[in-house]
């Protein structure tokens, strides 16, 4: 046995001894679901359980009270593993969240254990609001991983992908301002910025026509007047997009705004187009680091693929980490596929014993991955090598 293996074997004999304590903690956080930015109490479970096996823990990290950093050793390589761990609103843990969470936790405890007499460090990063807001935007804008060489996180799902085909995404807020008047009393001096909004509505019907794969538009009429006998003076209009990459969606931004100015034109309004947040960055997987985990998955039980051709899953803020230092976002099925996430279904799934083995084996396949950084400094440049030749191709 050479001394990698010999790391693999006890940190696979670590994350068996933390069963029940990882357990405990993802029953805890699925019994307790709080939504973005609330997680307070969830937050304060995994930096305590961390501070408790040795990590310095630094909390309110970019200004955010529930996100946190823990870390132990110090210098490069730094490994990172990410922390989900906020829930869907009526539905609580629906996208497992408390999963992610243990897991990443797992391999912390399991990682820390075995690699404390190798050079670099262990960063664990508590991420909120993925489900609304972006907390990673924030975490990756205030610096978080500057210095990070690798980010590892595992996502449950309904397949075990290797990678995740996520897109970039945001939301934009179209207004249109018209003219109030009575409809028949004076028609001739209203505008009517319903009509506008509506009309915009089919100019993006016929743009959602000629869209490449990956691109996509979501309109909902968030306002569209006061009362049937007013002529309405403002309609707004909300429109998800989402596109393969960030550029893609920057152009997909300005077909969305031309097509909102054109309605404009056409019936006399006027309307103003804003972007609604900052959205997500596209997820830039990183094949050294995700056929390297896919491995390890598959010798803990787990046996991921690629993803299926055409099918994209959604957005996430991973994406931001991803464009910034080589990344991980695999899939680990916790249910069958006919089911999806953000249902009450996979909700129950996230507590099941499915869920829990799942849970386990990505906390070792995780675990083994960062050993792998930490303690072979060619993976790390052959990560960063791919991660660069990505950036060149506009990936």
């Amino acid at each position: 046995m050479d001394g990698h293996e010999e790391l693999h074997e006890r940190s696979d004999e670590r994350v068996q001894r933390l069963d029940e304590r990882l357990w405990a903690v993802a029953t805890a956080l699925h019994e307790n679901p709080e939504l973005s930015y609330e997680e307070h109490a969830a937050a304060e479970r995994l930096a305590r359980e961390l501070a408790e096996d040795g990590f310095e823990v630094e909390t309110g990290i970019a200004g955010l009270p529930t996100a946190f950093t823990a870390r132990a050793g110090g210098g490069r390589p730094c490994v990172a593993l990410l922390l989900e761990y906020d829930a869907l609103p009526g539905l609580g843990h629906a996208c497992g969240h408390n999963l992610i969470a243990a897991a990443g936790l797992g391999a912390a405890l399991a990682a820390k254990e075995v690699l404390a007499d190798s050079p670099g460090a262990l960063l664990v990063v508590g991420c909120p609001a993925e489900e609304r807001g972006g907390g990673k935007v924030a975490l990756a804008e205030a610096g978080v991983f500057d210095d990070v060489d690798a980010a590892l996180m595992v996502h449950p799902g309904v397949h075990s992908w290797s990678w995740a085909p996520l897109t970039a995404q945001v939301e934009v807020k179209v207004t249109f301002h018209g003219r109030a008047a009575h409809p028949t009393g004076d028609p001739e001096a209203g505008i009517d910025a319903l009509a506008a909004l509506i009309q915009m509505f089919g100019a993006m019907a016929a743009l959602r026509q000629r869209l490449p794969a990956g691109s996509h538009i979501q309109g909902i009429i968030t306002h569209g007047g006061e009362a049937t006998n007013i002529v309405p003076d403002r309609a707004e209009g909300r429109f998800g997009l989402r596109a393969l990459t960030t550029g893609a969606l920057d152009s997909l931004v300005e077909d969305v705004t031309a097509g909102a100015q054109g309605a404009a034109l056409a019936t006399g309004a006027k309307v103003d187009v804003e972007r609604d947040g900052r959205g997500y960055a596209h997820f830039r997987d990183n094949p050294v680091l995700s056929e390297r985990f896919t491995e390890h998955l598959a010798a803990c039980g787990i046996h991921a693929t690629p993803p299926s051709p055409g099918v994209y899953l959604g957005s996430s803020d991973i994406g931001d980490v991803s464009v910034r230092v080589p990344a991980i976002h695999p899939f680990v099925a916790i249910t069958a596929e006919e089911y999806a996430d953000h249902t009450p279904e996979f909700a129950a799934a996230a507590a099941s014993p499915r869920g829990r083995s799942a849970m386990l084996a990505s906390a070792a396949a995780l675990a083994r991955t960062a050993i792998d950084l930490r303690t072979h400094p060619a993976l790390v440049s052959r990560a960063w090598d791919c991660f660069h030749d990505l950036a060149r191709s506009g990936h």
